[in-house]
């Protein structure tokens, strides 16, 4: 009976469920009513959002404010975190307490029939538009304010250019230095992936000077969102940065700071300020990423300035030997200093490479080369510098292509906004005969390196190669605008009429403007020595031999030239072929010695063919012209191997073999690469001005040749 009882009343409870849930849900629905009913009587809701404008407000004032007074980049992150963390108790006061004619009371404590909250409510909807009005007035003040303009192309947001520090102190070396801790912020944020960052040959023209720099300008010119410039102050070992970064748009401060550093330590501020930098432009950093921006290059400040002393002289517009040789004494230094020093390894690798491939290209400068891209990637395997030496010595020194794209592309994933892997990848696909896809390559890395003279050089070099003249001259004027005080990119510029309109005068403008003792290489010697046998002006071409107080000059590829080189080219064209003798007599030791002691340097064996070609020794020239061809067919190098065939083309030319040469010589006309600033070039100007082409002027089929408009 108990028994049944207890299932009779649990039947019934159960029975009832349904209906004491929806009576429990319900009364749960009402309270929630309640509860929001009473929020928006107690103007929580509204104290919310006037909360958010005032503070939105004054996050903006301070971000606008602050960086006047120096103020570090903490306090306004301070300021934000306050205003966000005062949110919850804002909301909570005005949950608790309410504004009565007798000052502020608990809300629970007056009277639902006395509360002036409604008309409480109707003050803060004024504050409130009150506030945006004013947060409206700001934006429009900021946009549209007089002198500001607004860039015709929007620039990333996530783009920055880091301009060269400015040197607080008068020692030279603190200038160095200035440039060091400048550089290795570039280098840092070069390597964050979700930033555009400009390159740093590119900056290198907005140094500080008399007159104050134009922010919105350099960012329209730059193509950047964000500008980050800065200080150096250096007194013995203690050392001052004090950096902004500024909306280069809109001409704001976004927010600026100070680092008091001794020497050692300010050599790894870089990785401190690029993660700042990353996080006010709202940057991802891979966990890879953070590791590599905070490495520190060296400990050695004495070791670094020479580093970038180095670097320096790397990076300029002209590949000049002296150059080269200085930049590769500066880092051996350096490396002394630090043994350690792999950035110094790399650079160092880099400028033997360069030695080898434009000047001397010796069996003891490739395996320098080699040898220290190795210990580069020893001491930093993960360093996009280490990957980009071992690809240079396989590219420079191998001419093994696709060795060198795979250590290019690694140290393109590394810095992903360092263009010098992408140059050179370009570079080699020019070499492998995809020279309108080599073209494209280069300009693409043009936004980020916009004021970078040897990408510009390389797309004049790509042009001319084309005969792509009008292209070419525009590359020509940029060139020269870019590089004012390189004389080499002046008279290269200048060429480029020469091979378009047969017009000499450019360059005799440009030769005319140069000082009698500016001569670096003997460039300019070279330079007037040409212009003037173009012009059959063999007076000015002796005086321009008589004024140079160098033995040898920049004129043939693979090797400087001896004078005595041109001296007997002069005496041939004159018609003196005594004087000529003796004159290449002498250089004969030398470009002899030069061809044994690089065997495999197919320039070295040109040189060696054209001057038995002009001494009448044919089929010596000849041997020598097609061992330079089979060192560096088309086939395999489209850029160089052209020259080497427009060179042969002119020994057969120099030596009586015209069968051999017009046919070489028609097809040359049509073939990209075979066009350069020396007497083999190969466009139809060549061809019609040019003294070593003089042999063929009776033969009707050259005759016919030269006065056509060109191969269609």
């Amino acid at each position: 009976m108990a028994l049944r009882s207890s299932r009779a009343r649990r039947g019934f409870w159960l029975a009832s469920f349904p209906w004491r849930a929806k009576e429990s849900a319900h009364r749960h629905f009402v309270n929630l009513q309640k509860f929001f009913s009473e929020l928006k009587r107690r103007n929580v809701y509204r104290a919310a959002v006037g909360y958010a404008a005032i503070a939105w407000l004054l996050i903006q004032i301070a971000t606008q404010i602050l960086p006047f007074f120096e103020a570090p980049a903490w306090a306004v992150r301070l300021i934000i975190v306050v205003l966000l963390a005062g949110l919850p108790f804002a909301l909570i006061w005005a949950w608790v307490f309410e504004f009565t004619p007798a000052g502020i009371v608990r809300t629970d404590d007056v009277p639902l029939d006395q509360s002036i909250s409604q008309h409480t409510g109707r003050k803060l909807d004024f504050v409130i538009i009150g506030v945006l009005a004013l947060a409206v007035a700001l934006l429009l003040f900021d946009r549209f304010r007089p002198g500001a303009t607004r860039q015709t192309s929007a620039a990333p947001a996530k783009s920055i250019a880091v301009l060269p520090f400015e040197n607080m102190t008068s020692d030279k070396e603190n200038a160095f230095f200035a440039d060091g801790i400048q550089d290795d912020i570039l280098t840092s944020l070069a390597k964050i992936g979700d930033l555009k960052v400009i390159s740093r040959t590119s900056t290198l023209a907005y140094r500080t000077g008399t007159e104050a720099r134009n922010l919105r300008q350099i960012g329209e010119a730059l193509g950047v969102a964000t500008i980050l410039e800065g200080s150096v102050r250096r007194v013995g070992a203690q050392v001052a940065v004090t950096v902004q970064l500024i909306d280069a748009q809109n001409d704001r401060h976004i927010w600026a700071n100070r680092y008091d550093r001794t020497i050692s330590n300010a050599l790894t501020l870089q990785g401190e300020l690029a993660k700042e930098i990353a996080a006010a432009l709202h940057a991802t950093l891979s966990p890879e990423e953070k590791a590599r921006v905070e490495t520190k290059p060296t400990s050695n400040a004495d070791a670094y300035v020479l580093y970038l002393r180095a670097r320096q002289l790397e990076d300029g517009p002209d590949n000049l030997l002296r150059d080269f040789l200085q930049a590769e004494e500066l880092l051996s230094q350096a490396i002394a200093l630090d043994p350690g020093f792999a950035l110094a390894y790399a650079l160092r690798s880099q400028t033997r490479a360069d030695i080898f491939h434009f000047h001397q290209a010796v069996e003891s400068w490739k395996i320098k080369a080699r040898l220290d891209a190795l210990d580069a990637l020893r001491l930093q395997p993960d360093g996009s510098e280490s990957h980009f030496a071992m690809g240079l010595c396989h590219y420079w020194l191998e001419s093994d292509y696709e060795r060198a794209l795979e250590q290019f592309a690694i140290a393109g994933r590394l810095a992903p906004n360092d263009t010098s892997a992408a140059f050179f990848v370009a570079a080699i696909r020019r070499r492998q005969g995809q020279w309108q896809e080599a073209l494209e390559a280069f300009r693409r890395i043009e936004p980020l390196d916009p004021q970078n003279p040897n990408i510009v050089r390389n797309i004049l070099f790509t042009n001319t190669a084309l005969r792509n003249w009008p292209e070419a001259a525009r590359a020509g004027e940029r060139l020269a605008a870019l590089a004012p005080d390189s004389v080499s990119s002046r008279v290269q510029a200048a060429y480029v009429d020469f091979w378009w309109k047969g017009s000499t005068e450019p360059l005799r403008a440009v030769l005319g403007k140069i000082p009698p003792e500016v001569d670096p290489d003997g460039v300019v010697t070279a330079a007037r020595w040409d212009v003037a046998l173009l012009d059959r002006d063999f007076d000015a071409a002796e005086a321009a031999l008589q004024q140079c107080r160098l033995e040898e000059v920049s004129y043939l590829n693979g090797e400087l030239t001896p004078k005595s080189f041109l001296q007997g080219a002069l005496a041939l064209a004159r018609g003196d072929e005594a004087a000529a003798k003796g004159f290449l007599g002498a250089a004969l030791v030398q470009v002899e010695s030069a061809a044994r002691e690089a065997p495999e340097s197919a320039e070295r064996h040109a040189n060696l063919g054209l001057l038995y070609a002009l001494l009448g020794r044919k089929d010596e020239a000849i041997a020598e012209g097609r061992r330079a061809v089979e060192l560096k067919p088309e086939s395999k190098d489209a850029f160089d191997g052209a020259i080497m065939n427009s060179a042969l083309a002119l020994i057969y030319a120099r030596v009586g073999e015209a069968e051999l040469a017009l046919p070489l010589i028609e097809r040359l006309l049509q073939t990209p690469g075979a066009v350069d600033s020396a007497v083999y070039s190969v466009t139809l100007n060549d061809l019609r001005f040019r003294w070593g082409w003089d042999p063929l002027r009776d033969n009707p089929r050259f005759q016919k040749l030269v006065a056509s408009d060109g191969p269609r």
